[in-house]
């Protein structure tokens, strides 16, 4: 079986394609995932199932930290390289990938990027290992595509302290997190430039778990909405300056957005290799059905679509990885990441409805793979700002230079 969604001995150029070594980490991922995760997808999914010993596995093969120096624990490699270890696990557990990133993502690169020497010292190497799980706290019950305007979660400053009080939701790892990062307004009348980062540990006086919630899709890969009733947090826990978290939440979304791209490529490969293996074998009239040609328009259709994902996610993820901090939330990087997170989550979107007609009936019950794919899409198209907040964006952008060039 070949690389999903690629053709045999296609031919490589140096200056579009990943590098040996990059291709190596594609390579070994892939593997991994294939051997240790993949067995795991239909429980997660047919029981929102978490695998309690996971994590430290997929930290010992050195899939977590990718972006974290040594001296922390990590691996210290680049976005890319974070990027190429979602693409080759989303082709065997995509549940488990979307919690992988909320950790390395969301949680671990941004305390590593933001955070102090003792932070980084405390937190970072259990993370690393796989034996702490890290999520980010952002969205609440009343604030989502306006996360940071309509943020009503408070910290208050006391003594040695500071005292959070809000909720949370749609928190992935939210109910297996032992450390979180979380954004809360130290002065609420500043609005969006009132807003700081705090890391919160599970154990924490006043935070708990209000409920785990039950998805469509992504099942198994756990996810929350997180209550603080007076919780107590460490002032020394406070990551970067009071009143300066927008620059810590900008430019973690534009990285985030640039790691979702590879989920959406590596769902859609699989989806073609479980599409071209369907139509060789499914019979209809006597033959394959893979021998029609309106199954083979669609077949081509999807490969269409996978090869101009890969481009666009490659080049994202290398645009993002040159990323310094504060650096995000404007300019090229904040349109190109929102242009590639749109355009492969549509992508996808298209590859799997065509994946779901080669398979017909088989592909409509549930417990098929082709099913478990299909129900995955529509959070690409919502998670990490909907695909009408990245048309803003990109617009607001291009409108910006107009006026700057004008």
């Amino acid at each position: 079986m070949g690389v999903p969604g690629q053709l045999q001995n296609a031919p490589r150029d140096p200056n579009f394609d990943l590098t040996d070594d990059q291709q190596a980490i594609l390579d070994q991922v892939d593997r991994f995932s294939k051997a240790e995760l993949y067995g795991l997808a239909p429980r997660m999914d047919a029981e929102e199932w978490w695998p309690e010993d996971v994590f430290p596995k997929i930290g010992a093969a050195g899939f977590l930290g990718v972006t974290v120096p040594e001296e922390y624990g990590g691996v210290g490699l680049d976005l890319v390289a974070q990027g190429l270890v979602a693409h080759g696990m989303a082709r065997w557990n995509h549940a488990l990938t979307l919690s992988v990133v909320a950790h390395d993502n969301l949680c671990v690169n941004n305390i590593y990027r933001n955070g102090n020497e003792a932070q980084r010292r405390k937190y970072l190497p259990d993370l690393c290992a796989g034996k702490a799980i890290g999520a980010l706290g952002l969205t609440e019950p009343g604030a989502g595509s306006d996360a940071l305007g309509s943020m009503r979660t408070t910290a208050r400053r006391d003594g040695d302290t500071w005292v959070l009080n809000g909720s949370k939701i749609y928190i992935t790892n939210g109910p297996v997190a032992d450390v979180l990062l979380v954004y809360a307004k130290t002065s609420p009348e500043k609005g969006a430039h009132g807003i700081s980062a705090f890391i919160v540990e599970k154990d924490f006086p006043g935070f708990k778990v209000a409920q785990k919630l039950t998805k469509m899709g992504y099942r198994g890969s756990q996810t929350a909405e997180l209550l603080f009733d007076n919780c107590v947090v460490p002032a020394e826990n406070l990551v970067g300056e009071v009143d300066k978290g927008v620059a810590v939440v900008m430019s973690g979304l534009d990285l985030e957005r640039a790691m979702i791209s590879p989920i959406c490529l590596g769902i859609a490969e699989r989806a073609l290799e479980l599409s071209v293996d369907y139509a060789q074998t499914r019979q209809q009239f006597g033959k394959p059905i893979g021998s029609f040609q309106m199954v083979q328009s669609m077949l081509a259709e999807m490969y269409v679509s996978i090869e101009a994902m890969r481009g666009f996610t490659y080049r994202t993820l290398a645009a993002a990885a040159a990323l310094e901090i504060g650096e995000g939330g404007r300019g090229d990087i904040h349109a190109l990441t929102a242009a590639s997170v749109m355009f492969c989550a549509q992508a996808t979107h298209d590859v799997l409805d065509r994946a779901m007609q080669v398979h017909g009936g088989s592909g409509y019950i549930w417990e098929s793979e082709i099913n478990r794919l299909y129900r995955s899409i529509k959070l690409l198209e919502i998670g990490a700002g909907t695909t009408e907040v990245r048309k803003m964006i990109i617009a607001g952008e291009l409108l910006r230079d107009m006026r700057r060039n004008g």
